[in-house]
């Protein structure tokens, strides 16, 4: 098991029943991801474990990168896929104000339903956002995290309708962004790579890859 901050690339089995039950339920790949992490780590062992997922999908493979502080592929079920473990180590020391990065994550961008005055005890119901709102929620969520977007893409997924949940209702939206940008604050940067970005992290969104790019 490894003790620091690791990301697992793993390249699913197709032929695995594990691995098929887990791309057609959300909440059963959220419980095999959770295997990576070690047991006794209290009531919210996702945060403990720093556990962020994202799935990679093209005409032909299915790719699963796991990232966390306390993570022990092993764990995953027999013949689940091909695994190969790198130390986040590198990619922190490299940070830098003013480098250039190319930039993927999966977002599920949303706000809160303002209520009238008389009903400000009262939460509202989470808004799931999209195409110019989702644009400008993702710059000022960079920005927050170090980052100023030069460009960014974004590709649209299949909404993550949680199993077994008191609203059965409930679904998250999701947009992968592809992009550039450059680093403005390195120290708010690892923060947001360890900890991800946004809602709907326990289903796949929220991790944050980084690469180095040509300055914009």
């Amino acid at each position: 098991m490894n003790d620091h901050p690791v990301i697992a690339r793993i390249r699913l089995n197709p032929h695995s029943r594990d691995v098929q039950r887990d791309l057609r339920d959300a909440t059963q790949m959220h419980r095999t991801v959770m295997r990576t992490a070690p047991d006794g780590l209290g009531d919210s062992p996702r945060l403990q474990a720093g556990l962020l997922y994202r799935l990679e999908e093209s005409d032909t493979t299915s790719t699963l990168l796991v990232q966390g502080n306390h993570l022990d592929p092993t764990r995953l079920p027999a013949n689940y896929g091909n695994t190969e473990v790198k130390s986040l180590a590198p990619l922190f020391s490299a940070l830098r104000k003013g480098l250039a990065v190319r930039y993927r994550i999966v977002l599920n961008p949303a706000k809160r339903e303002r209520l009238p005055l008389q009903e400000k005890n009262k939460r509202g119901k989470i808004i799931a956002l999209a195409g110019a709102d989702a644009d400008q929620w993702w710059i000022r969520r960079a920005a927050d995290a170090g980052l100023q977007l030069h460009v960014l893409t974004p590709t649209s997924h299949e909404p993550v309708r949680p199993r077994r949940t008191q609203a059965p209702t409930m679904r998250h939206s999701l947009l992968r962004y592809d992009g550039t940008a450059t680093v403005t604050d390195p120290t708010a940067l690892t923060e947001a790579i360890l900890t991800g970005i946004g809602r709907a992290k326990p289903y796949g969104a929220g991790l944050l890859s980084l690469a180095p790019a040509t300055a914009p």
